[in-house]
């Protein structure tokens, strides 16, 4: 069982492990006398914490920098103890000691109360998802064993700890350093009857094992392999939790494709029977399908991930700079990685005193934050009360690792019901035998969908014509559809007046243009369409429908009429055509050809 302790810097966290350790004849052989002698040497004081803190700068300075994992053993189980640094300057270590951790000690100082890190290591293990925590209020010695004096601290720390939603939380009195109630009852504290240290780590509850949960597998990669016959796809990760068994009907999201397992692979060996959590593996599917490295598979019948790209998180921020709205920045969530912004702040949280700014834009390094984050394409996760791993996210600034936090909810944007209506499509789905990896190695290119946006103007589908037979020239399988096309057929039934669809019925006429773009992408086609006036929300919709197809956008006319990031534009329709050469080496960096 993992076991971190945390708290303010120099409140007594690497002692009251050390002198658990020592108490316990838990130490090697010798390694007690053995610091004891070197503080002699050094005419030093003894410290307990000498037995944890290894590193030069740490036994100098009497602070723990980086975290130190400690074995350790009762009669009931074997531990280790994660001894996390309590320096504000250490905070990304005592994330990273506490992240893996089941349960957790948090020292207060007696003498000192309750400090700024104490209020902070304390909502970060809740953000964490750590339920089971005590809190040792430490150097009893230094108030003379006062009763009151310890009473206080609970009473203040608890309301801290009632106000962000933890209230199971147990509390002993402790004297690292004396040994009071740290493996036995002390008798300087005859007023205190409950548990020591000792005694109630083995009443920490096991966590279930992730090989007992659902089954989750972050998508690492898809191998192809062509040598000497093997056409195997092998979708490769890490299994976060429960177990593949061969035979398995897979769901993968959040496209909501669906394939079963035909061998999980074993390197240089006979395919295997299973994989459990853990284990880094791959396996072949019966049915070709398309998956990309990000996406995550879960077994059919299982509890479903949530799917979205707009999402409400808790987070904390490191960042040397402030996180702030319109700039972009990488969300790294189990195997995916994404562009995102942040969208909104709903409250912005000083963790040193809990004030709270619900008019505050940006989160200052050292913040804490309800905010919501708004991603570029959708994602698949699951919430932190079902699937620890797969809610936990980090946000990476330029080179660096500036955030985390976990995914509080899904907010329903205006793709959220048509994202599930093709969520349900694509799991009814009848795939034929002609996969989409097959069509592209005989086309010679990928299928893609390029959407020609811009005013009313005749100017914008003749460029769209040139476009299709420039395409078509190179050997591409490329096919215009203007609007006019699909109203004249398949939106036959619209209200139409002067060739403009009314708006109420144009949101269902972009739905049926994004089902065929869905159609003939599925196909192999590079499919050029016009869309006059073209939205950021309508080519949202097209993404949806056509994933994990890439779109590809270019707007003829004022772009001031647009609020869509276009991958390029022409400001004068006269030019269009003559700027096709342009446009051609853009879309062939965009994969869009041979």
């Amino acid at each position: 069982m993992n076991v971190v302790i945390t708290g303010h810097v120099d409140h007594g966290k690497s002692t009251v492990i050390g002198r658990l350790m020592a108490d316990t004849n838990s130490l090697p052989e010798g390694k007690l006398e053995q610091v004891k002698a070197s503080c002699a040497r050094n005419s030093k004081p003894f410290e307990y914490a000498f037995l944890l803190d290894a590193l030069k700068d740490e036994q100098s300075q009497g602070i723990t920098i980086d975290s130190a994992r400690v074995f350790f053993q009762t009669e009931k189980r074997h531990y280790i103890i994660i001894d996390a640094p309590g320096h504000i300057e250490f905070l990304k270590n005592m994330v990273t000691g506490a992240a893996r951790a089941e349960a957790a000690f948090l020292c207060i100082d007696a003498d000192e109360g309750v400090q700024e890190n104490s209020r902070r290591h304390g909502y970060l293990l809740s953000m964490l998802g750590i339920k089971q925590m005590c809190v040792l209020v430490n150097k009893m010695d230094l108030v003379n064993y006062d009763k009151k004096v310890y009473k206080s601290v609970v009473r203040k720390y608890s309301r801290f700890l009632k106000s962000i939603d933890m209230n199971d939380v147990r509390f002993i009195p402790v004297s690292g350093r004396e040994g009071d109630n740290i493996a036995s009852l002390s008798e300087n504290m005859p007023w205190w009857t409950g548990d020591t240290v000792l005694t109630l780590i083995d009443k920490f509850q096991k966590e279930q094992a992730p090989v007992d949960l659902d089954f989750r597998m972050p998508v690492q990669d898809v191998y192809k392999f062509t040598d000497m016959g093997d056409n195997r796809r092998i979708i490769a990760g890490t299994i976060s939790s429960g177990t593949l068994r061969s035979g398995d009907e897979l769901v993968v999201y959040p496209s909501g494709k669906r394939a079963t397992v035909a061998d999980i692979e074993n390197f240089n060996g006979p395919p295997l029977e299973s994989a459990p959590a853990g284990m880094a593996t791959g396996f072949t599917t019966t049915e070709q399908i398309y998956t990309k490295r990000g996406d995550l598979v879960v077994r059919a019948g299982e509890k479903a991930p949530q799917t979205g790209n707009v999402l409400r998180v808790n987070l904390f921020w490191l960042g040397r700079e402030p996180f702030v709205k319109d700039k972009e920045y990488v969300l790294k969530v189990g195997s995916a990685r994404v562009r995102m912004k942040l969208y909104d702040t709903l409250k912005v949280i000083d963790a040193s005193n809990l004030n709270t700014d619900g008019m505050k834009k940006m989160v200052e390094r050292h913040d804490v934050a309800d905010c919501v984050l708004s991603t570029k394409r959708p994602i698949a996760f699951d919430l932190v009360e079902d699937f620890p791993d797969t809610s936990r996210f980090v946000i990476v600034d330029g080179y660096e690792i500036a955030g985390g936090g976990i995914i509080r909810e899904v907010i329903r944007d205006k793709q959220a019901d048509y994202r599930n209506r093709v969520l349900d499509r694509n799991l009814r789905w009848d795939t034929g035998n002609i996969s989409c990896e097959e069509r592209t190695a005989v086309y010679g290119h990928k299928p893609r969908l390029v959407l020609v946006g811009g005013p009313e103007d005749p100017r914008k589908a003749a460029f769209a014509k040139v476009l299709e037979k420039t395409l078509f020239s190179q050997g591409i399988k490329a096919y215009y559809l203007g609007v006019r096309n699909v109203l004249a057929g398949l939106d036959a039934d619209m209200t139409v007046r002067r060739d403009e669809v009314y708006p109420e019925d144009r949101e269902e006429m972009i739905r049926r243009l994004a089902e065929l773009a869905h159609i003939l992408l599925d196909s192999g086609m590079v499919l050029i369409s016009t869309v006059s006036y073209l939205s950021f929300n309508e080519r949202e919709i097209f993404r949806t429908s056509v994933a994990p197809a890439k779109v590809r956008t270019i707007w003829i006319g004022d772009p001031s009429e647009s609020d869509v990031d276009a991958d390029y534009t022409v400001t004068d329709a006269d030019e269009a055509i003559s700027q096709m050469e342009q446009v051609m080496d853009v879309l062939q960096k965009k994969g869009v050809g041979k």
